[in-house]
């Protein structure tokens, strides 16, 4: 269970349970001892994707599908 903080005392300790739920320590403030929210650490950001960033590097000069035609229709009749 995580601890809970009266608001009284989250008003005057703000800066370090800031600190704390950064750390990844979950903490929970009441108001008259009923639960009322959950401060948890923001997760950081996924790594951005941009598509096409090889565009233009590199070239296929082999017909792709008819090399390997009898590979990819041997992955796609396995099912049936």
């Amino acid at each position: 269970m995580d601890p809970v903080v009266n608001i009284h005392e989250a008003k005057t300790h703000l800066s370090r349970l800031v600190e704390q739920a950064a750390r990844g320590q979950e903490f929970i403030i009441a108001k008259a001892g009923k639960p009322m929210v959950r401060v948890v650490p923001i997760e950081p950001p996924g790594a951005v994707r941009s598509l096409g960033f090889l565009s233009g590097r590199g070239v296929i000069r082999a017909d792709v599908k008819r090399a390997f035609k009898t590979e990819i229709e041997a992955m796609f009749e396995r099912g049936r």
